[in-house]
């Protein structure tokens, strides 16, 4: 079983091609999609960024970057920088996965590709082979987290950029008191990363941290949600998490819709998402020059 939070980034990089508006959130029966509710969300919080080619604030992508995707799944973190005309390098334990992406990209802007099917330690790359490196909701369930970032540090060019997101522990601790005890066994979550302890490992493997991000109220709420339905309650699988969603889903996606569509609602949005995330990420550089 795969977390729910990595199918959900999953699809939400799928969709980075695509200019998003509020009215699309809605089906004609006046139900609000989860998913592409929570893309706007993200999009808010400074995440796809198509006019500046950055994949969140900060983390600029250019057809100059090779660009290391880890855990890629689906491929949208992929997909983005193959649109913005960059060499892209993905990886994921799933070799079906990695020859659809292959697929994708063939038919996009990048100027480059590599699929490679393998758990991340170690890469078969050589040293400093990306100036961009990404690793989203993957260290939450590998073995040795310390050990798979020094490999992401060693392909990485002296000055390369490095996006790692795991989930937050505050949201963590919510769905250690709901959910059911597989969610945190293998395959699944086997560490959470306390904020401090979280820096501590970028900046041990040699890294310089340079932006900070947690962000997803949204999402932490959804899963509290989930899990006191009639499918949480029959516990979640990578096959189970998907549309159609309970009542009670649609109602907190439509009213989280209404809330970010208010004047006030980025202001609100903030505050919740800096008390109760689903997700932190850090923006971080590899000492050195391009």
């Amino acid at each position: 079983m795969i977390s729910f939070l990595s199918d959900r980034l999953r699809l939400f990089k799928a969709k980075t091609s695509e200019k998003v508006a509020l009215p699309q959130l809605v089906s004609a029966d006046g139900v609000v999609d989860s998913r592409i509710c929570g893309l706007v969300d993200n999009v808010q919080s400074g995440w796809f960024r198509q006019d500046s080619g950055e994949l969140l604030e900060g983390f600029p992508i250019t057809p100059a970057d090779v660009v290391l995707d880890v855990g890629c799944g689906e491929g949208g973190a992929t997909m983005f920088a193959a649109r913005c005309g960059a060499h892209v390098i993905f990886s994921d334990t799933d070799e079906a996965q990695v020859a659809r992406l292959s697929a994708k990209v063939t038919g996009s802007p990048a100027r480059g590709s590599q699929g490679l099917v393998c758990d991340t330690n170690p890469l078969p790359l050589p040293d400093g082979c990306a100036s961009r490196i990404i690793a989203m909701e993957m260290l939450e369930h590998v073995d040795d987290p310390a050990q798979v970032l020094a490999e992401l540090v060693r392909v990485g060019q002296p000055g390369a950029l490095y996006l790692l997101t795991v989930p937050d522990p505050v949201g963590e601790g919510l769905q250690k008191q709901l959910a059911p005890a597989s969610h945190f066994q293998k395959p699944n979550h086997i560490h959470v990363f306390e904020r401090d302890a979280f820096a501590a490992l970028v900046t041990g493997a040699g890294l310089q941290i340079e932006r900070r991000q947690a962000s997803g109220f949204f999402w932490s709420l959804w899963m509290c949600l989930y899990w006191a339905s009639e499918s949480g309650n029959n516990g979640a699988t990578r096959d189970n998490i998907k549309p159609p969603y309970p009542p009670l889903l649609d109602e907190w996606a439509k009213t989280w819709h209404h809330l970010i569509s208010l004047p006030e609602g980025a202001r609100i949005k903030q505050v919740l998402d800096s008390v109760m995330p689903k997700s932190q990420a850090i923006i971080a550089r590899k000492p050195g020059h391009r």
